[in-house]
């Protein structure tokens, strides 16, 4: 991992402008990449990936041990940006994330010791073990890509995004994560077992080491900028975003849903389906996109009136709505 930042925080990068040929060639190449050490699971490669080109954040949930961190470690090789892995656990305080001020004797000064939270990409390992107090100290950071310390703003280098992973609320040592934060989290997405004959490649890849610790960088910071700067200029026809903005109106009057999709989850239902669509080599979006995208960026926002599972009665919720929205043509 390359320690290299090509660009101060505090100035705006020129981001070249890349094609979308160029740039579905780029994000096949990081695919295959990815796919080399998080094996066996293609549609969890490409919904972080649209995560990540909506410049989004990316909250992976599951039991432990299926490959969350391996997959968060993976992406954060393969870009090539600076990172820090955060072990999240019930003593880790405010100040140990964004950083804090301490004496410089020989000045006899304050100076401010940035936290981990200062890199391009920041892995937020099993997140829900924190309290919700340390968990509130990623909102401004997430939301607005900076941090206020001692009454001073410092801007967070781009491309910042988090790679949170959380294990299920019912196991032992966890904490809900609020709804205002999960609202900052564009997809959710869940890796799952892996199929027999993936699980034997896996054992197999691993008699001489953890593979990805020797994945190399292939893209870098501003080409990631640019693959993003590419997602904004996908054309999302007006009746699209009229059937996009339809699902999020259900959800607001849904029966069995006490709390709808926000605004904000609005903007990054919209911005996902760019993404999907450029990963897919097309340069306008598709009423697929939007509904394949609807679980992974609306289920976790929305709270529901449900003794199942949050996640399997979101789920249910939004495949009702998606069979009663009539789809343009």
């Amino acid at each position: 991992m390359t320690d290299d930042r090509p660009f101060p925080a505090s100035i705006s990068p020129s981001i070249p402008e890349m094609s979308v040929v160029d740039s579905t060639a780029l994000i096949s190449r990081l695919r295959d990449h990815l796919a080399t050490v998080v094996l066996g699971k293609p549609e969890v490669i490409r919904m972080a990936l649209v995560g990540i080109l909506a410049d989004g954040h990316l909250l992976i949930e599951d039991v432990p041990g299926v490959g969350k961190t391996l997959l968060a470690k993976a992406i954060a090789h393969a870009l090539g940006c600076t990172f820090h892995r955060i072990q999240f656990t019930p003593d880790l305080l405010p100040g140990d994330l964004i950083g804090t001020s301490v004496l410089h004797p020989p000045t006899g000064t304050f100076r401010f010791q940035p936290g981990p939270i200062f890199a391009q990409i920041v892995l937020a390992d099993e997140i829900n073990r924190a309290t919700p107090r340390t968990q509130s100290a990623l909102l401004e950071a997430m939301s607005e890509k900076q941090v206020s310390v001692d009454g001073e703003t410092r801007k967070l280098e781009p491309p910042f995004f988090v790679l949170a992973t959380q294990n299920p609320f019912e196991f032992e040592g966890t904490y809900p994560l609020p709804e205002s934060q999960l609202d900052r989290f564009l997809v959710r997405i869940e890796v799952g077992y892996p199929e027999q004959a993936v699980e034997l490649a896996i054992l197999t890849q691993h008699r001489n080491g953890e593979p990805v610790d020797q994945l190399p960088a292939i893209l870098n910071a501003l080409q990631v900028l640019s693959l993003q700067q590419a997602v904004r200029g996908i054309t999302f026809a007006e009746p699209l975003a009229k059937y996009l903005l339809a699902i999020i109106e259900s959800t607001r009057h849904h029966a069995d849903i006490t709390l709808g999709a926000s605004t904000r989850a609005a903007l990054g239902f919209y911005r996902a389906s760019q993404a999907l669509a450029l990963i897919d080599g097309r340069n306008y979006v598709i009423p697929d996109d939007i509904k394949r995208l609807a679980v992974p960026v609306l289920a976790h926002r929305i709270l529901v009136r449900s003794s199942r599972s949050q996640a399997l009665a979101a789920k249910g919720i939004l495949d009702e709505i998606l069979r009663q929205i009539p789809v343009p043509i």
